[in-house]
């Protein structure tokens, strides 16, 4: 690259393109030395520096990525090949809508223009009128995938589906502790349920919808967050005295490492401990195991009145 061409403004540091696609400087060094991208020019003083254009692609690579692409499948790609790809990506892992589609627009316009008061106030809205259940299935879902699919394409920043994503979450909390349900821990009520994720998924809204639906079923609901190592999965079923654990796993996570893992939690549960589990995973559609119970966040009444039913037989 010739960096005569280019003005200085035009031109990012190493640290600026860490800091702004969340790829390290490790890893830019890696990619550089073995695919030959990014292709970073000089400053006088010898420091790496890289175009615009370049930082554009790094971020469509690194969405990619976050979807469960290798790098070596995506990194050769055009910035227009790229876009497909995540545009047909995301199509594809879409669920079908059951019902009628929701008017999600005022609520992306709202995301796009940084409205988080208004958006949590008219989402505030929305879930008194139509109730913890249909508000979750009806709009939650379809909404975070909206914002999740502008993401992917590029149309919305990772800071604004974080912002998104932290407005949802304080939203849908705050009524799950308006539950009677959320005191059940000492009122004796059935299933108790631990609801977490692996250490390799980051993503939690899934996880809040589905302990929205099973606390607005009566289910004793305990969530450990995002993250969360698995020897302290297993103690914490143990010294919480859970009937279920409850896990969410998005299509970021590898299928391989999602199979391995259940796997892993299947041996060192009691055997009187299922294992629910939920999200876009692969793994989840095409290969479950049989101990695994997949279910949809329309499925979760119907397995915890099957459960109650189990356990009164």
């Amino acid at each position: 690259m010739n960096n005569s061409t280019l003005s200085p403004s035009l031109l990012c540091t190493i640290s600026d393109v860490e800091r702004d696609t969340g790829v390290a400087k490790e890893t830019l060094r890696v990619w550089e030395r073995r695919y030959a991208f990014p292709n970073p020019g000089r400053d006088p003083f010898g420091e790496r520096v890289y175009s615009t254009d370049q930082v554009q692609k790094l971020r469509l690579v690194k969405r990619l990525i976050d979807m469960g692409f290798r790098p070596g499948k995506v990194i050769g790609c055009t910035v227009a090949e790229l876009q497909a790809l995540a545009e047909k990506t995301t199509a594809s892992a879409r669920p079908r809508p059951r019902g009628p589609t929701p008017d999600l627009q005022p609520f992306l316009d709202l995301v796009r223009n940084h409205q988080s008061d208004t958006l949590r106030r008219k989402l505030s809205q929305a879930l008194l009128v139509m109730g913890m259940r249909n508000f979750v299935i009806e709009l939650m879902a379809p909404l975070t995938i909206a914002v999740g699919d502008a993401w992917a394409c590029g149309d919305l920043g990772v800071w604004e589906e974080h912002l998104f994503s932290e407005t949802m979450q304080m939203v849908i909390r705050s009524a799950i502790f308006s539950v009677p349900a959320m005191n059940a821990a000492s009122s004796g009520l059935r299933p108790r349920i631990v609801l977490t994720t692996m250490p390799q998924e980051k993503h939690g809204l899934g996880l809040l919808m589905t302990e929205a639906l099973l606390a607005a079923e009566g289910a004793a609901c305990m969530s450990l967050g995002v993250q969360t190592p698995l020897p302290d999965i297993v103690e914490a079923a143990h010294g919480l005295q859970v009937d279920v654990v409850a896990l969410s796993f998005s299509t970021s996570v590898n299928t391989r490492q999602v199979l391995d893992s259940l796997k892993e939690l299947r041996a060192r549960l009691p055997e009187t401990v299922e294992i629910w589990a939920g999200g876009g995973n692969a793994a989840l559609r095409r290969r479950a195991p049989e101990y695994v119970q997949v279910l949809s966040l329309h499925d979760i009444a119907g397995a915890l009145a099957d459960w109650r039913l189990r356990m009164r037989d």
